[in-house]
């Protein structure tokens, strides 16, 4: 009696079934090594530490360091007024979120896209500012802007229970923004990351993520306001 139900049409869907399966094991496995904290896809150069995801390997933290890769001092704006003449006059700055060491520790440093672009070098050596082209290929890799915000999330630290799975490893925390004038906004439920990349005078891309979202989104903001800033492995 068996045999009869054994057409090559039931045997075909029985392979494939196991085939979608076993893919989706795998690359359910792959995310979670991603995010182990004893995976072999870690990394570490001078004194950045970093995670494999897909062919990239990214920083796990935001920036914060002070002076450029030659070692000048990057300029530190505390007062709204220093932050706003920095942005005005195009020289490069960062500041902490509230001017708190605390949150600094906890976000990392915000940084204007001066900062970013400056010949002196903002990354460490064999670390990079990353392309929007760069973004978008992590992106791609976690499945598109519309389901990778919540891998890149850290599984605590976003509001409205809005933290992720941070099945990537890349371990996103909401550092907020410096607006203009030097006021302060959203740390807890936003981030938002420079790129490199420039989007005509005044204004650069940016990837960003909100608490209350999956997705990564896209954007383009003047220069002027400070952003978290992340790395890619040379």
């Amino acid at each position: 009696m068996l045999k009869k139900y054994l057409t090559p049409l039931f045997l075909a869907s029985v392979i494939l079934t196991v085939f979608i399966a076993c893919g989706n094991d795998q690359r359910s496995k792959a995310f979670k090594d991603l995010g182990n904290s004893d995976s072999k896809n870690k990394t570490e150069v001078n004194g950045i530490k970093g995670v494999a995801i897909g062919s990239q390997v990214w920083s796990i933290k935001n920036l914060e360091v002070a002076k450029f890769r030659n070692g000048e001092e990057i300029f530190h704006a505390i007062t709204e007024e220093q932050w706003e003449t920095a942005g005005a006059e195009g020289v490069a700055a960062w500041c902490e979120y509230n001017n708190d060491s605390t949150e600094g520790t906890k976000y990392g440093k915000l940084y204007n896209w001066y900062a970013v672009n400056d010949p002196r070098g903002l990354a460490p050596e064999g670390w990079h500012i990353p392309t929007t082209e760069e973004w978008n290929t992590l992106s791609e890799f976690l499945g598109g802007d519309d389901v990778a915000g919540i891998k890149l999330k850290a599984d605590t630290g976003w509001a409205d229970k809005g933290s992720g799975n941070n099945l990537s490893g890349f371990n996103a925390m909401p550092g907020g923004y410096r607006y203009f004038g030097g006021v302060y906004f959203n740390a807890g439920q936003d981030g938002g990351w420079w790129t490199a990349s420039e989007s005509g005078e005044g204004y650069a891309m940016l990837r960003y993520l909100y608490s209350i979202h999956t997705n990564i989104f896209t954007n383009r903001l003047n220069c002027k306001l400070g952003m978290s800033v992340r790395c890619i492995k040379d």
